[in-house]
């Protein structure tokens, strides 16, 4: 299994981002998906989920803010960051369960200036 994340960079505070998360070595499209951020000196947390139906669940803190879609096409996730906050910047992790294990893909880094 490999997630593969991508997208993330430097943008000014307001400002918007998407990042991709290309899945390999499952079977995508029953798959649930998810998005976790890992802020300097903070813990994991999650960001939002997506079902294999496209239904979507997010933390408090990005509702509104964030949309997470998927193309099972092509395996990939994306989550699209609109009206970005410091409070964003962080590592961005895509992740997914396979065979009762937990994968990680290698996180993409979002930094907001303000």
């Amino acid at each position: 299994v490999q997630l593969q994340a991508s997208g993330g960079g430097l943008v000014q505070a307001g400002g918007s981002l998407r990042l991709s998360c290309k899945a390999s070595g499952i079977n995508f499209r029953i798959n649930t998906m998810g998005w976790y951020r890992q802020a300097p000196g903070k813990q994991r947390e999650l960001v939002g989920t997506i079902t294999s139906g496209g239904l979507t669940n997010y933390a408090d803190s990005v509702k509104g803010r964030f949309a997470i879609s998927r193309d099972n096409v092509w395996r990939t996730m994306y989550l699209q960051m609109n009206n970005l906050t410091s409070e964003d910047t962080a590592i961005y992790y895509c992740s997914t369960e396979h065979r009762r294990n937990t994968y990680w893909g290698q996180g993409t880094q979002v930094t907001v200036s303000s």
